[in-house]
């Protein structure tokens, strides 16, 4: 991991020290140089020396200044300024010596060369130091967002790992009063299970699915609810798509169908009822579960319960504009689930 993020750092520098040379290449341009293949060749030579300066300065001797260490510090500083300097002016001798720098335009006296050299040093710290703290930046933040979306996957993630052993808890449930009572339909209601698992095993491991393939389950799990009961039980589901396509995170809106029937249908002793309704347009999903209950309006507050305190939290980390609303009136229960399936997260 070291190692590939010194590449990185490496390949940044050479791309800096590219951008660099470019922008004096680009004013030699403007200012109209007649020499311009040899300031390119001289100018190259020492891009070379300063992005390796640059390079040791920024990654190797800044974060070791310490006020805790002060001799050492000062002792680095020093040795940044001759590396800047005379360090300069000695690579650029060295260039002469072996004929790739060539000097342009009159003597001057080594003072004032040294002079030019460390203004030129100074200006690619200016821009090295810039663009690096830039990019840093960036990278810090992206990183920092790659970290928070992971977070979030993970809780998601876990969020359905209780989601999903609770919703199959209450169905065996619903099996054992079945095979208790040696009931007929034991087998049947064993058989529609099977295939719940078989889509949760199989088919919802991705991010999105097809509504038509969440509405089969729905489907499925109604009527594994109704053999539990007489004909009393009166169930209605109807839904509106424009798009059975429509992708639509798996096993979103189980939950409140799984309510309905758990904390309503189950505690209702007069003329139990579960009234579905789903609607989808223009990316709005509008989503109604309406069942009786056994409490009259006001008695007991919503009761709290895992499956819709998992179904809200993931409602927060799927999708910006959304919004689920209980509402608790004579002996009925509504659950409205209102999803803006544009704002996915």
């Amino acid at each position: 991991m070291k190692k590939l993020s010194d590449i990185k750092q490496l390949k940044l520098y050479l791309w800096l020290g590219a951008v660099f040379l470019c922008l004096h290449l680009i004013s030699y341009t403007v200012q109209g140089e007649s020499d311009l293949p040899f300031r390119s060749i001289n100018e190259t030579w020492l891009v070379l020396y300063l992005t390796a300066a640059n390079c040791w300065l920024l990654e190797y001797n800044v974060p070791k200044l310490s006020w805790r260490k002060p001799f050492r510090s000062i002792l680095r500083l020093l040795a940044a300024v001759f590396i800047y300097s005379m360090g300069l002016f000695i690579w650029r001798q060295l260039g002469v010596t072996l004929h790739i720098f060539h000097p342009l335009g009159a003597p001057i006296e080594i003072s004032e060369r040294l002079s030019i050299l460390t203004g030129h040093s100074a200006s690619s710290i200016f821009f090295f130091a810039l663009v690096r703290h830039i990019f840093n930046h960036i990278k810090l933040k992206q990183d920092a967002q790659q970290l928070r979306i992971a977070s979030q996957q993970a809780e998601l993630n876990y969020l359905k790992s209780q989601t999903n052993p609770h919703f199959l808890f209450n169905t065996l449930n619903n099996i054992y009063s079945l095979a208790r009572d040696k009931s007929d339909l034991a087998p049947e209601s064993i058989l529609r299970l099977s295939k719940i698992l078989r889509y949760m095993l199989y088919e919802t491991s991705g991010p999105y699915i097809a509504i038509e393939q969440d509405l089969k389950i729905i489907d499925d799990y109604i009527a594994l609810e109704k053999l539990r009961y007489d004909e009393t039980l009166r169930v209605s589901f109807n839904h509106d798509l424009e798009n059975m396509k429509q992708s639509l995170p798996p096993l979103l809106l189980i939950p409140l169908v799984e309510n309905a029937f758990k904390h309503g249908v189950s505690e209702t002793r007069d003329r139990p009822f579960v009234d579905i309704h789903l609607a989808i347009k223009d990316r709005q999903l509008l989503f109604i579960v309406k069942n009786s209950t056994g409490d009259p309006a006001g008695e007991n507050k919503t009761k709290a319960n895992i499956g819709l305190s998992n179904l809200r939290r993931q409602l927060e980390l799927l999708y910006t504009d959304y919004s689920l609303e209980v509402q608790q009136e004579a002996f009925v229960f509504t659950a409205t689930l209102k999803i803006n399936l544009a704002t996915h997260v």
